[in-house]
């Protein structure tokens, strides 16, 4: 009996000291916000991956992304989700505000959070992936009667049958990991279907519809989760909330993923390592030109790049330079050309909103480079065929006067210069000479005769 009341009071006593610390813990704990107001892409990606990953050591409750989005890249998309699958917390996707939409990508980001919300006046869907580019119109729906998903549609080949196929089983595990309407998931992804944010709540879409920040901690407080196979309970009611807003790396990343910034540097490395190398010790153009290169590569490579569109790049800036050195009546300049506006038109292989490069970008730089190839290089050429005005070059075959002779050996004045000079034949001072070839700084000559003087 002593025994028992001993170990009644340690037990109470351990409650006494721990319980301060663990509600000073929970008052500690915030809600860290996030925001996706644009294309998703890399940048994006970069951005909440590594936001998801430091929360625990911020001592967050809650992770919160509000969500405006027409979609983006697949693979940013899919890199999210895995952070947010695997996140030990919460994590609530928020459609807002009012106005907003998580369209496309934003659809699958919202089907993998934890909780899923919306403002009133969002709306969410049309999932089907854009590369495939007219399935989906709106009035195309068929009612679910008359669908048949499980037999090929004459209309699609092979390559797009796969991929809404991919994308198909890929929304409906998101769905069916955190219970949501799975059928209506396939018909955002098959039929590009939307839904206001009213239409999702009655159709288990989303979780909740919230006016505000503060009415959606509220709505949350109490709420029980799984999470990572954990049931966790939300105490949200007065927890503060600490924003997150992109840092210079993820604002940096943004802007040289553009595809048009990405196509401009690395045109601007190309040409200048062109310039650096047709003049060697510019060193301007070089530096700038590798600089440049080595960012807009770093670029294309987190991006969707069609090789075929960057080797006819290539190839049409190649075909130029021929035509600047080996002038072919335009043969060349004009095939340079076409080679370089079919390759930047192909080069970002995907139709994801955002992520074209400006049609006025690309005819900018065609017309840029024919005036640079054909004029300025053709210009180069012209000029290195000059004769040439100075160095040692520019001493043979020129004529001077005989000042002294000292045997063989004589000083002659040569372009305003005095020059050591030997000849196989006697000179004498005040005669004309003419240099027939030179080493190091003794020039041999020949005497003029008379008739040629």
């Amino acid at each position: 009996m002593w025994k028992a009341a001993q170990r009644l009071m340690s037990l109470l006593l351990l409650v006494i000291i721990t319980a301060p610390a663990a509600a000073e813990e929970t008052s500690t704990r915030s809600v860290l916000q996030l925001s996706i107001e644009d294309v998703i892409g890399p940048a994006t990606e970069d951005y909440i991956t590594r936001a998801i990953e430091s929360a625990p050591g911020e001592q967050a409750g809650l992770i919160l992304i509000r969500m405006d989005t027409p979609g983006g890249l697949d693979s940013a998309m899919r890199g999210i989700i895995k952070s947010i699958t695997s996140s030990p917390i919460p994590v609530v996707t928020y459609v807002a505000p009012t106005g907003s939409r998580a369209a496309s990508a934003g659809t699958y980001i919202l089907y993998a959070s934890h909780i899923a919300a919306m403002a009133p006046g969002t709306n969410l869907g049309a999932a089907t992936p854009v590369k495939l580019g007219g399935s989906g119109q709106p009035g195309d729906e068929k009612p679910a009667s008359e669908q048949e998903s499980d037999k090929p549609d004459p209309g699609k080949s092979a390559s797009e049958r796969k991929a809404i196929n991919d994308a198909v089983a890929y929304i409906r595990g998101l769905a069916e990991l955190r219970g949501r309407n799975a059928e209506w998931a396939e018909q955002a992804v098959r039929q590009a279907a939307s839904l206001s944010a009213g239409e999702a709540l009655e159709k288990n879409v989303i979780d909740l519809v919230a006016r505000s920040n503060t009415d959606l901690l509220q709505q949350l407080d109490g709420r029980k989760l799984d999470v990572l196979d954990q049931e966790q309970v939300l105490n949200t009611r007065n927890m503060p909330v600490k924003t997150r807003n992109p840092d210079w790396r993820s604002r940096l990343l943004s802007v040289i993923t553009n595809p048009n910034i990405a196509y401009i540097l690395m045109l601007i490395g190309i040409y200048g390592l062109i310039f650096e190398f047709s003049n060697p010790g510019a060193i301007v153009p070089g530096t700038v030109g590798a600089i440049a290169l080595l960012l807009g590569l770093y670029s294309l490579q987190l991006l969707p790049v069609n090789y075929a569109g960057m080797a006819l790049i290539i190839l049409g800036i190649a075909l130029m330079i021929g035509e600047a050195y080996q002038p072919s009546f335009g043969i060349l300049g004009i095939g340079g050309v076409i080679a370089f506006v079919f390759g930047s038109i192909i080069l970002i292989d995907t139709t994801a909103p955002g992520y074209g490069i400006n049609p006025g970008v690309i005819a900018a730089f065609a017309l840029s480079s024919v005036l640079m190839f054909v004029v300025v290089v053709g210009l180069a050429m012209r000029s290195r065929r000059r004769p040439v005005v100075s160095g040692m070059e520019q001493l043979l075959g020129g004529t001077g006067k005989v000042i002294t002779v000292d045997d063989h050996r004589a000083t002659i004045l040569i372009h305003s210069e005095h020059w050591q000079a030997v000849s196989d034949q006697p000179l004498q001072p005040g005669q004309r000479v003419r240099v027939t070839a030179a080493e190091g700084l003794t020039l041999t000559v020949e005497p003029l005769n008379e008739s040629t003087h």
